[in-house]
């Protein structure tokens, strides 16, 4: 069921969002289906693995962050230059409003704005909204990386989804 929507923007992402995006990164940790990840990052580190460009949170009009979006580079070879793994996040309690729609779409945007051709992702299969998400903003599914790593003493497997722009040749 959709919830009524919030009255949100997107904007760039910086140190002063920096304590409400990890507490919305703890809280994804927490439910099981959204990374490897077992504890938050520092910000330091945070900020470190992000490519500062490409990164947006959803706010209300009061400031609340509402969820995120960032991206790394998938490599450091000159050949993937034009290729990031992404991750966003959406506070539990704001689903169902457009928020990761609107964040994948500022992304999206950046991202190919810059020359970037591909973005990627991998999410649990146990996360279906995720990847239906991910499929209307236009992403495939390229298959499953079956028992890619271990999360909390079990093996997981992702599926590995990616989005080539139309535009970036």
């Amino acid at each position: 069921m959709n919830k009524s929507p919030l009255d949100i923007r997107v904007t760039p992402m910086t140190s002063a969002h920096a304590d409400q995006v990890l507490a919305i990164f703890a809280r994804g940790i927490a439910s099981g289906n959204a990374t490897f990840e077992t504890e938050p990052p520092t910000w330091a580190a945070f900020d470190a693995g992000k490519l500062p460009e490409h990164r947006y949170v959803a706010c209300t009009v009061e400031g609340i962050v509402t969820g995120w979006i960032a991206c790394s580079p998938v490599s450091a070879r000159p050949v993937y230059a034009g290729v990031v793994e992404h991750s966003v996040y959406v506070h539990p309690d704001h689903g169902g409003q457009g928020i990761g729609r609107a964040l994948l779409q500022a992304l999206i945007a950046s991202t190919e704005a810059a020359g970037i051709w591909t973005i990627q992702s991998g999410i649990f299969p146990e996360n279906p909204a995720s990847l239906a998400l991910h499929q209307r903003c236009g992403f495939r599914v390229i298959g499953t990386r079956e028992r890619v790593g271990r999360h909390h003493g079990r093996w997981r497997d992702v599926i590995l989804l990616e989005r080539r722009s139309p535009t970036v040749s």
